[in-house]
């Protein structure tokens, strides 16, 4: 069948529309679910519904028309597309929300249909909304990271002695561990579930404050209920309604103080970082020619479309493509901090696909990174062979320094360069080379200068720090 030609008037499907074609590592994860156009509905219609809740109990509206709004808020009700192509005409899409809404409510409670949306105003509900979807998705984030940690305290416990090449600039620099290396990975997961629980803890907050910050249209619907003082009831009102939703209550409306987005953004972008670390290690660690490490397999993954022979690293790919792009994002979230006057034009709006797009790709990242972590294979036999490959040079600094005690720094520097060149060039062990140097004549057996040279005796402290961070 040949498509339709661009701008034909085909309406398209809702499937159409961002199936992930493009962002296989969101494409098919539990976050999918929690961010996509639905939930964002539903969470628009589960804020409107808080609200109402939250005014019945102050007496503002009457309980039955709170019980009937919330009974018709369900996504399911209305017509997801036709609210969307709406929106062009309003900026966003709570507008049309609220009078579909309201005929949904009006066919079945006719009286109730007058107290949807009382007093509120379009960001009160999108902003409120944004927290909830955040929320739903930050909670997978977290149990992904609890995975991912706890796998990666798994590899570190079991590698704590495993040693390995480290390299600094590409190259082999002196050795150290491989459970020092996950637990480094370990620290970073963990380090970014801190921040999400922070959020989670503390940093929601219901999205409250009218046309422009001032609750002036809650405080007139609600009329003598509201009492002498507007401060109280506002507050009362910004209490009951955190209640009811379940987030947190901020300190001032916040419409042009995006505080609460700007975390988000740091938060993602860490976490997305954060697993990036793990994916490029990983990814660099699996080169044919290092082979330290693998990813875990599955029918089909990995697969050239050119080449049978590969098995490419496609879960380190898909974190990595994540923690490159979320940083971006952010910043446009960040960005969005310098919002003009009482109601930001533009500003507001740019950030809710860029939201959606750090929630749905660190939630991804996140549960990719798990399966990825819970399955790597580690070939301490290849890490014992890519430390053999410089012959006992990549313990040079610890030969330079007990040599220096012996002949003096500069004196025992010379030797070391000197020596480790003709090893290089001729392919010998560094401890055969210094075996024959006169400065050393008498003072080292050749046995003394083997376990010198030998890389499992020089990992400093790397067993007492992964026992460090695995305490933690």
């Amino acid at each position: 069948m040949t498509p339709p030609e661009a701008g034909s008037g085909r309406r398209p499907a809702v499937a159409d529309l961002d199936a992930g074609l493009l962002s296989p590592v969101r494409a098919g994860t539990p976050v999918e679910a929690v961010v996509g156009d639905r939930a964002w509905l539903q969470a628009m219609l589960d804020a409107e519904a808080a609200l109402a809740r939250a005014q019945a109990g102050l007496g503002s509206i009457p309980g039955p028309a709170a019980a009937a709004i919330t009974a018709a808020a369900r996504a399911d009700r209305l017509d997801l597309r036709e609210l969307a192509v709406l929106a062009r005409e309003t900026a966003n899409p709570v507008v049309g929300l609220v009078r579909a809404l309201t005929r949904v409510v009006a066919d079945e409670a006719p009286d109730a249909a007058a107290y949807v949306h009382q007093g509120s105003t379009s960001q009160d509900i999108l902003d409120t909304a944004a927290m909830l979807v955040a929320r739903r998705a930050l909670r997978l984030v977290r149990r992904d990271l609890k995975r991912t940690a706890e796998a990666l305290g798994r590899l570190a416990r079991r590698h704590r002695d495993t040693v390995m090449a480290g390299r600094t600039l590409a190259l082999h620099a002196v050795p150290t561990t491989f459970g020092l290396k996950a637990a480094g990975w370990r620290s970073l997961v963990r380090d970014a579930s801190d921040r999400v629980d922070r959020l989670l803890r503390e940093g929601l907050p219901v999205s409250l404050g009218g046309a422009a910050g001032t609750l002036a249209g809650y405080l007139e619907h609600a009329g003598p209920d509201s009492g002498p003082d507007p401060g109280v009831y506002a507050e009362a009102l910004a209490d009951a309604f955190a209640a009811e939703t379940g987030l947190t209550r901020p300190p001032l409306p916040w419409h042009v103080l995006r505080t609460p987005v700007a975390d988000l953004a740091a938060a993602l972008s860490f976490t997305a970082g954060a697993l990036g670390k793990l994916a490029v290690d990983v990814q660099t660690l699996s080169r044919t020619e290092i082979a330290e490490v693998t990813e875990p397999g599955a029918p089909g993954r990995g697969g050239s479309s050119a080449m049978p022979h590969k098995r490419n690293p496609v879960l380190a790919t898909l974190i990595r493509s994540a923690a490159l792009q979320v940083p971006v994002l952010a910043a446009g979230l960040t960005q969005c901090l310098s919002a003009e006057d009482e109601r930001s034009a533009g500003g507001w709006h740019a950030e809710w696909q860029l939201l959606r797009e750090c929630l749905r790709l660190t939630g991804g990242a996140a549960h990719t990174a798990a399966e990825l972590a819970e399955g790597l294979e580690v070939r301490p036999d290849r890490m014992r062979g890519n430390l053999a490959l410089t012959e006992g040079r990549i313990v040079s600094e610890r030969i330079a320094a007990v040599l220096g005690h012996v002949l003096g720094k500069a004196a025992a520097r010379q030797l070391l360069t000197d020596a480790a060149a003709v090893a290089e060039r001729s392919g010998r062990p560094l401890s055969a080379v210094l075996a024959e140097a006169p400065e050393l004549a008498g003072r080292f057996s050749v046995g003394e200068l083997g376990l010198l040279c030998d890389p499992a005796r020089y990992t400093g402290a790397a067993g007492p720090l992964v026992d460090r961070v695995l305490r933690r």
